[in-house]
Parts: structure tokens; sequence; C-alpha cells
């Protein structure tokens, strides 16, 4: 089943409560947090995901774009994440691997996220336990980029590694998603896939999500 998950960073965040109303029939809730050093941008953190958690029950799926991750996995824990997807790049390979396991301790969903220049063969060590791989289709820390096509491989190499060892594992795609570039992520094995403007830009955004999800 594809899942989809709409980013609030695209949203009105005058009338948030209002903007999830109307994303509501999607599969999750994207939260990107970005912190000006591991990404030249920086957006929301805790206490919005803190307010959203009290507004909505949808699972929220929580992106962290910050240096040494493992020192607020407990904190966004708390906060109401579902999911807490940490990148590869963030840290030294056994402060990814703490994190992961301090997620999982905490009792919510653990992924991973790839940046464009990083190859799918750095998952090895940590997919066993891993419930999610993010492959980002743009380079992480500003919306409105073009669609990476040439990451397809990599969601073909991330794919075929899951089924190959019997992983219950999903994989997320981020940047650039819209009705031709979704068909094309489904087709090369990712199931969730993360929509900002292209559903929040649109007149019927149930209707928007609907087809994404469809691969229309």
């Amino acid at each position: 089943m594809v899942k989809i998950s709409p980013s609030i960073l695209s949203a009105d965040f005058t009338k948030l409560g209002q903007e999830i109303d109307t994303i509501k029939t999607a599969d999750y809730l994207h939260f990107d947090v970005m912190d000006g050093v591991f990404v030249k941008n920086i957006s929301i953190g805790l206490p919005v995901l803190q307010s959203v958690r009290k507004y909505t029950d949808m699972f929220l799926d929580v992106h962290l774009m910050i240096t040494e991750p493992v020192k607020y996995i407990e904190e966004f824990a708390a906060a109401g994440a579902d999911l807490i997807v940490v990148h590869a790049e963030a840290d030294k390979p056994e402060n990814i691997r703490k994190a992961i396991d301090l997620i999982k301790k905490c009792g919510k969903k653990a992924g991973i996220a790839l940046k464009p220049a990083t190859g799918a063969e750095i998952l090895k060590d940590y997919i066993a336990d891993l419930d999610l791989v993010l492959v980002m289709t743009v380079e992480p820390g500003f919306g409105g980029q073009k669609f990476m096509n040439d990451m397809m491989d990599k969601v073909s190499q991330v794919r075929k590694m899951i089924t190959d060892g019997g992983y219950d594992c999903e994989v997320e795609v981020d940047g650039g998603i819209n009705r031709e570039t979704a068909r094309i992520s489904i087709d090369a094995g990712a199931n969730v896939l993360v929509a900002g403007s292209s559903v929040i830009n649109a007149k019927d955004r149930a209707g928007e999500i609907e087809a994404l999800r469809c691969g229309m």
C-alpha cells in the first residue's frame, strides 16, 4: 500500500490546525526539523511538534535534519513523534546506531535518511532494525527543488535490500513529489511519498492525496 505524508513545512502556520484538517485523509504527517547546521536552513522544533500532537492523532513522521541527533531523541519522542528519522550523515556511525537504539527504547519507529550523495550500502549495518528508509530526491534543507530522477536507482537498491533480507521496512522518498514523480517513485519501489507543495497548493487537497496514493 502506498502512503502519503504531506509536509507541514509548506502549510500556512497562521492557521496550522485548519491546514492539518485539510490533509487528514493522508496516512502520515511529515514534520521537518532543521537546525541551520546540518542543513542551511532553520525550521520548526519541539514546541510546534507538541502543539501538533495535541491537535491531531495523525501518525507523525518526524524527519530530523540536525547534527548529533542522538542528543534529542528522547525529547522528540516525548513531544509526540511516532516515527523518528535521523540522517546517516549527521554523526559518527556508532552514534547513529545509538540513536536508532534509543528511538526503539522510547517505543517509537526508527528510520534513516540518505542524502543524494550517500549510497545505499551505508544501510547494511542498520537496516535490520529500521522501520523506514528515507531516500532524499532533493538536497535536504529547502522546499521547491527539482526531483532527482537519478535517485530511483538507489530506491530500487534499498527495496531489494529489504526484500532480500525479509525486513519489515518502508521506503520513503522526499523532494519534488507530484503526480508524475509519484508514479516514478512507486515503480522504483517506494511506498511512502512525502508531498509538500503539490498537496498544499492543490485546490482539492484530499483529491490530490488520493491521486498521489494511486500513482495517477
